[in-house]
């Protein structure tokens, strides 16, 4: 009994140590299957370590030690597997041989066994938590298979024999309950994480939930205050930020008094999150880079938020105190930088087809309507009199333009076959106005293969018909060229009418109320900035000679995108 009670006096040391190292980042990486090979050497050592120190712990009894040297080895082979136990025990058992003593091979040789024994345990319950009386199970049959290996290589045997009368039943119950209590405390450990990740993803969830009505009108200064309010309110974080680019579009919480909407980033921390694609983690506020002087921010996770490949903005998670940032947080931040990810891009998917759904109702409202269908048959009628071959050819136009029309305009096209569609239609324009209207197409070889939106270069081509060279009693020319420059198609459309208000083309192209009218050159501009990126869309200028000019390009990479972005 006083060998039984001073074994696990010596055995509870050992168990806070495990304890201890239970908390350790790395052994929870372990745990999980995700330890590097640096981290998994790490732990060996440790373990090995722990198994040393088990051995100094000892109690010595007839030229050997009663000791808790298993528990480590074993314990280690049991969450690690067979080559973590085995070489554990082996640094341990090793030390043990060099100790010196009668038992000196034995214990060296069972301690290494004893370990791989607990790894071929673990084997077996991979894909299941051990249970803890499997663990005292495998501890008891573990120090009975040690008890054994003294008989068969301590010498003398009468030696050997001795001592194992004495110690045998009490180091095979203590140290099989102490290899269950590590089990039951580094399992509680884990359970203790999975709940902590449960909250985490449960906050995650309900994040998404509350921001995904704003979040699906597309990243803009309002949804993204909305959104970082619904984070710092479920989180209890101290500020929350959103940018797009590198532009702040809300800041709620510490530091708003200075990192204010519309303003450029102002921290190094988030420029290397838009420039690397990667998550950025800063504990102090000399890696959060904000230069303004009192800044109450001391430790954030930046994450970029993704969409279509790109990344477009980043989502900034701060707390005031330094070295608060810890593996919850990037969890939580991931999850949050994901789910916004998915949201923004679905944003855009929906936002794509409405536009898509805008031009098919624009191409049948104002293209196809009783004014334009009735002036063009007026104008084949007047012509069939005077030149019958000439209105054949008109009515074959008119046939061809309302057939491009009514084909699936939300699917992608070439430039030559746009060009052939805005043929029809000017051939059209052309017999009612005559002379008033001149036409000139210039389009190099090598972009007709271009692949754009349908009903893309039409509405372009319209406005300058009807709203630059119409009005004015002589009329004018229209001019339509696609020429290659460096690696893209540039398209232009230019008139020598009346001009335009370049004051009223920024609110047209915004979309703001006022400009319904025009909602055809708004729907091009848009959905070639959502196929191909934020810097493509109409550019409008005034030519010297008079009337405008408006222009895009479509980038030779951008012909896979459109494919998906139509596809989607």
């Amino acid at each position: 009994m006083p060998l039984f009670i001073s074994l696990v006096e010596r055995m509870s040391v050992v168990i806070t140590l495990a304890f201890i190292l239970s908390r350790s980042r790395i052994f929870r990486k372990l745990l999980q299957e995700q330890a590097s090979s640096y981290q998994k050497l790490l732990l060996i050592l440790l373990f090995g370590l722990l198994g040393i120190f088990g051995s100094y712990t000892g109690i010595p009894i007839q030229d050997a030690l009663a000791n808790s040297r298993v528990i480590a080895p074993m314990v280690g082979g049991l969450f690690g597997g067979p080559l973590v136990g085995f070489l554990a025990g082996l640094i341990a058992g090793g030390h043990r041989f060099f100790m010196g003593g009668f038992t000196a091979l034995a214990c060296g040789v069972s301690t290494t066994v004893e370990g791989l024994l607990g790894g071929l345990v673990a084997r077996a319950y991979r894909r299941r938590p051990l249970p803890w009386p499997v663990a005292f199970a495998a501890g008891f049959v573990a120090e009975a298979l040690q008890m054994l290996i003294i008989l068969a290589l301590a010498r003398p045997f009468a030696a050997a024999w001795s001592l194992v009368k004495i110690i045998a039943w009490p180091m095979m119950l203590v140290n099989a309950s102490g290899i269950a209590l590590a089990v039951i405390i580094i399992q509680s450990v884990l359970r203790e994480q999975e709940l902590a990740g449960a909250v985490q993803a449960q906050k995650a969830l309900k994040i998404a939930n509350k921001t995904l009505p704003y979040l699906r009108r597309g990243l803009n200064a309002d949804s993204a205050r909305q959104a970082a309010a619904i984070i710092m309110e479920i989180t209890g974080l101290e500020a929350v930020a959103i940018t797009s680019g590198d532009e702040i579009l809300a800041h709620v919480g510490a530091g708003s008094d200075h990192h204010r909407q519309g303003q450029k980033v102002l921290t190094n921390a988030t420029r290397q999150a838009l420039d690397t694609g990667k998550i950025q983690v800063a504990q102090v506020a000399a890696e959060i880079g904000c230069h303004h002087h009192g800044c109450p921010l001391k430790a954030a996770v930046v994450v970029p938020l993704h969409s279509r490949g790109k990344v477009i903005g980043t989502l900034k998670l701060y707390h005031t105190r330094a070295n608060a940032v810890g593996p919850l947080d990037l969890e939580l931040a991931a999850g949050l930088g994901h789910l916004f990810s998915t949201q923004l891009e679905l944003a855009e998917i929906d936002r794509q087809e409405q536009l898509v759904a805008k031009a098919e109702i624009r191409a049948l409202q104002s293209q196809i309507n009783p004014h334009f269908l009735f002036n063009a048959l007026n104008t084949i009628m007047s012509v069939c009199r005077l030149d019958p071959e000439k209105a054949r050819q008109l009515l074959g136009y008119l046939g061809d333009f309302f057939r491009r029309n009514l084909q699936h305009p939300e699917r992608p096209v070439t430039l030559a076959t746009e060009i052939e569609h805005v043929r029809s239609y000017l051939a059209i324009e052309k017999a009612r106005f005559g002379s008033r209207l001149e036409v000139t197409i210039d389009v190099e070889p090598g972009v007709a293969h271009y692949l754009l939106p349908a009903l893309t270069l039409q509405p372009l081509v319209e406005n300058a018909v009807k709203h630059g060279l119409l009005p004015r009693r002589e009329g004018g020319q229209v001019t339509i060229t696609a020429r290659e420059v460096n690696g893209e198609a540039l398209i232009t459309v230019s008139d020598n009418g009346i001009g335009i208000d370049l004051n009223k083309v920024n609110g047209l192209l915004t979309g703001k109320p006022g400009n319904s009218n025009n909602v055809g050159l708004l729907n091009v501009h848009e959905r070639l900035r959502l196929l191909y990126g934020p810097e493509y869309g109409l550019r409008f200028s005034l030519n010297p000679e008079g009337g405008t000019r408006v222009e895009f390009s479509l980038p030779r990479q951008g012909q896979a995108v459109l494919k998906e972005g139509v596809a989607s």
